[in-house]
């Protein structure tokens, strides 16, 4: 094809300079001539499909092909001939717009075929389809500009046959988004929107609806095919999938149909876009009635979705509760009765005209063979008797477009040719001056419609929302919403729900999805080898979340929440730590408080019989000082509990640490002193006097310093701080104090240990002196109580979680602590209070009989 319109380039510009140097023309080939004509000053060209198709001829090669004959008239071509003729009369009478020059125009007939619209485009350009051999040509070689084609398929090769020769192609109703184009395309230019528009308000309002699962039959022609790749790319973008997409076309076979219906019959989803023509419907209705393809939602194209043809024909309401776009309607005073008058088109074209009264009445003015299943044409048929295409006047929207295409011709040659009361010249303007002109016209209808083309030659984008419904048994069209792409991304399409008739009459809008959608706290994920609208819904993991519909992913929490249980909301993690409030908490502190109220009373009963041989007997001073000790001990675990601050881990842990020390040097001081007062009673022994009151003073002292330096040297090092631990519960924070440096706490232990250990040798060695009241005895059941519980706390406090470490610490600093309360002090408790009378001198300094 490119190579034929190459070829047929040349010769056009060979013609053309022929032209200019004043050469003879001869016609060359069959004549070919217009169907309606007007002379005028300046010539206005007009292509139309006045017949549907042809008829098909064997071609051999062997003899000239005979021309092309039309068959099948269609009342369309002869309306927007009836508009374009309107707007040139209208023009023509009118004093302000051109005035005193006259337009004249040409139609012409393409048969819908692309190879008759080039021929017919060149026929308009060469301008001399009457002339006789050897002709001066004289007469003008170009129209101003071609007003056509109407389908897609023909109007690309007509714009880029006459696209060289900067002559406009103004089309009413070819919409594909290709023909905008400006490299390919130059010099065309239209009044009816472009479907790049159209297709992404086809898929805003397909994704408006909810439908994400449906299939598609397009055209099989340049429309149709472009279209559909138009609306599914921005269908894809807005996640909408296809489970199948056809095309389709009269010509097709009857197998490649029934596939398609079975396809069809197959299919899960409930929604059908199509981008067809309303001559594909006469065939698919009774197709699909036969089939039983009714209930589908149809979703329509302006091509026929408000097409009253379509509704006359859907007998079967297959497309009941259609929904699509279509062109606004509008209004062109005078027109529709300037259609329905036919005189002028009887006068401006006889032939076409015989033919089209005997198609509009059905009959014929000569009847053959004396047929009586003819009738026969008087010429006084009546218009207002018939209700048929022609006499509809549905597709006014389109009528308006060819009106507007004359116009805008008019306007330019207006400003071009210096036009006020009068023009001061009729000269033809440079076809590439009017062109560029024509591009930045602009002006406004007799109705009030501003009329101009963007920078790809399309005018603005509007659409009704029709709804193909059913009232009183017929069709209605019924507006809906509506889409104006000068709007806002978001205000663009608005759509009235609850006046729309879904498929089937009901007001229930189908459902047309592959999965059912993913509720907030699931993500979806996409079926192995489908499309991504079926998925499963998994549910999000633990610490994730989704919190809308239809989820691709589920977020991850921050760090101090968790999701909840439906996994739709992250909520503050729950603090854990060992608290006032809690039952832990309160029986901790309890026994803490009575430990320490126990030692209270001890130390007042010991220093009310401060006196008594027992109390004196057993270094009084050091009693004292040990039971000051572990009333500390008792106290420091509350430091353990409640929220951890900076001050809290600082002194719970140096608290234990120092008083812990404090109390075992005590015990130790009082274990060397049984030994040393044993060590007195032996002949010549002076050892009391090393190791006095004052010295053991000041070893309880020196290894209490020994403590206090080490959590000085851990303290300034790396002290323990507030941490929130997020790892060891998930869906926890468990707040405790970091030890800071492990070394420091270990070391504050380990010397606790180490006297610990000491404490307990040295008093298992003194435990079988010859005492009557031996306190070593004690001492070494305590320390024993003593290291049996360390010993235990050291795995117990590093595998308990949270707050029962601290919990374990308490534990093992309140059983410490009571096992040196019970051990030391309450069997001399005891004799204090219930055996006073063993509370003496003698039976203290009594020795027990060796056995």
């Amino acid at each position: 094809m490119e190579s034929v319109l190459n070829i047929l380039h040349i010769v056009m510009v060979i013609i053309n300079v022929f032209r200019t140097n004043g050469t003879f023309c001869s016609l060359q080939g069959e004549p070919v001539y217009p169907l309606l004509s007007k002379d005028g000053d300046i010539i206005i060209g007009v292509i139309f499909p006045f017949h549907k198709t042809w008829e098909i001829t064997e071609v051999s090669y062997m003899v000239k092909p005979s021309p092309l004959k039309c068959v099948s008239l269609d009342f369309r071509a002869m309306q927007y001939s009836q508009s374009v003729i309107f707007a040139i009369e209208e023009i023509n009478n009118s004093s302000s717009l051109l005035p005193g020059v006259s337009l004249g125009y040409k139609i012409y007939d393409t048969c819908s075929s692309a190879t008759m619209g080039v021929k017919m485009a060149l026929a308009v350009v060469n301008g001399n389809e009457n002339s006789t051999l050897d002709e001066p040509c004289t007469k003008p070689a170009q129209p101003q500009a071609i007003i056509g084609e109407t389908y897609t398929t023909v109007s690309k090769p007509i714009a880029k046959t006459v696209g060289p020769f900067n002559i406009p192609v103004i089309s009413h109703d070819s919409t594909c988004e290709c023909l905008s184009d400006k490299r390919i395309y130059p010099t065309f230019l239209r009044t009816v929107p472009s479907d790049y528009y159209l297709s992404r308000a086809l898929a805003d309002m397909v994704k408006q609806f909810g439908w994400t699962w449906v299939g598609a039959i397009r055209r099989d022609d340049d429309y149709g095919n472009s279209g559909m790749a138009a609306f599914i790319e921005a269908a894809e973008q807005l996640g909408i999938c296809f489970e199948y997409s056809f095309s389709y076309i009269r010509t097709y076979s009857q197998e490649k149909v029934l596939r398609m219906i079975q396809q069809i019959k197959s299919s899960t989803s409930r929604v059908i876009v199509s981008f067809l023509s309303y001559w594909d419907w006469e065939i698919l209705l009774d197709v699909f009635y036969e089939h039983n393809i009714t209930g589908y939602q149809w979703v329509g194209t302006a091509a026929w979705i408000a097409d009253s043809t379509v509704a006359r024909t859907d007998k079967h309401k297959i497309l009941q509760g259609a929904i699509g776009l279509a062109y606004p309607k509008k209004t062109v005073t005078g027109l529709k009765d300037f259609i329905l008058d036919i005189q002028p088109l009887k006068s401006a074209g006889r032939a076409i005209f015989t033919e089209f009264w005997e198609t509009l009445f059905h009959c014929k003015y000569s009847v053959q063979n004396n047929s009586k299943d003819t009738t026969v044409c008087t010429g006084q048929e009546k218009l207002s008797e018939m209700d048929n295409e022609f006499t509809d006047m549905a597709m006014m929207p389109v009528f308006n477009n060819a009106y507007k295409a004359v116009y805008s011709i008019a306007h330019t040659l207006h400003n071009l040719l210096g036009c006020t009361q009068t023009c001061p010249t009729k000269k033809q303007p440079d076809p590439l001056t009017f062109l560029e002109h024509l591009k930045r016209v602009r002006f406004k209808t007799k109705e009030g419609e501003e009329v101009y083309f963007d920078k790809n030659g399309d005018p603005p984008s509007k659409y009704d929302v029709i709804n193909l419904q059913t009232i009183e048994n017929h069709h209605e069209f019924v507006k809906v919403g509506y889409y104006d792409s000068s709007f806002p991304a978001h205000n663009r399409l608005a759509v009235k729900m609850a006046s729309v008739v879904w498929a089937q009459n009901t007001s229930q809008m189908p459902v047309s999805v592959c999965s059912e959608s993913c509720s907030p706290g699931t993500r979806k994920a996409v079926q192995k080898g489908k499309p991504i609208c079926c998925f499963d819904c998994i549910p999000c993991a633990e610490g994730e979340i989704s919190n809308m519909t239809d989820a691709v992913k589920c977020e991850q929490c921050y760090e101090d929440y968790w999701s909840n249980q439906h996994r739709n909301e992250c909520v503050k993690k729950e603090i854990e730590f060992l608290s006032y409030e809690e039952t832990m908490g309160i029986l901790l502190s309890a026994v803490s408080i009575i430990g320490a109220f126990m030692t209270i009373i001890i130390a007042i009963i010991f220093f009310r019989y401060k006196n008594t041989p027992i109390v004196k007997a057993n270094n009084s001073e050091l009693s004292f000082l040990l039971l000051f000790s572990l009333a500390l001990c008792f106290l420091c675990s509350l430091t353990f509990i409640g929220q951890p601050s900076e001050w809290s881990c600082v002194l719970r842990h140096t608290a234990f640490g120092i008083t812990f020390v404090l109390c075992i040097s005590c015990v130790l001081g009082k274990t060397i002193v049984v030994l040393m007062a044993f060590r007195a009673t032996l002949p010549g022994s002076n050892v009391m006097k090393w190791f006095g009151p004052p010295q053991q003073r000041l070893s309880v002292l020196a290894f209490t310093l020994i403590q206090v330096l080490i959590c000085v040297l851990w303290l300034t090092t790396s002290p323990p701080f507030p941490f929130k631990n997020l790892k060891h519960y998930k869906e926890k924070i468990i707040l405790e104090c970091q030890l800071g440096s492990a070394v420091g706490f270990w070391a504050v232990l380990g010397y606790i240990g180490f006297l610990a250990l000491l404490c307990f040798i040295l008093a298992f060695l003194a435990r079988k002196l010859p005492d009557k009241f031996n306190e070593a005895k004690f001492i070494t059941f305590s320390m024993l109580i003593f290291c049996a519980v360390w010993i235990t706390f050291i795995p117990a406090y590093v595998s308990s979680p949270g707050k029962f470490t601290v919990a374990v610490e308490i534990f093992a600093i309140l059983a410490s602590s009571f096992g040196l309360l019970f051990c030391i002090f309450f069997p001399k408790c005891y004799i204090i209070i219930m055996k006073p009378e063993k509370n003496t001198k003698k039976l203290i300094m009594n020795k027990v009989p060796d056995k």
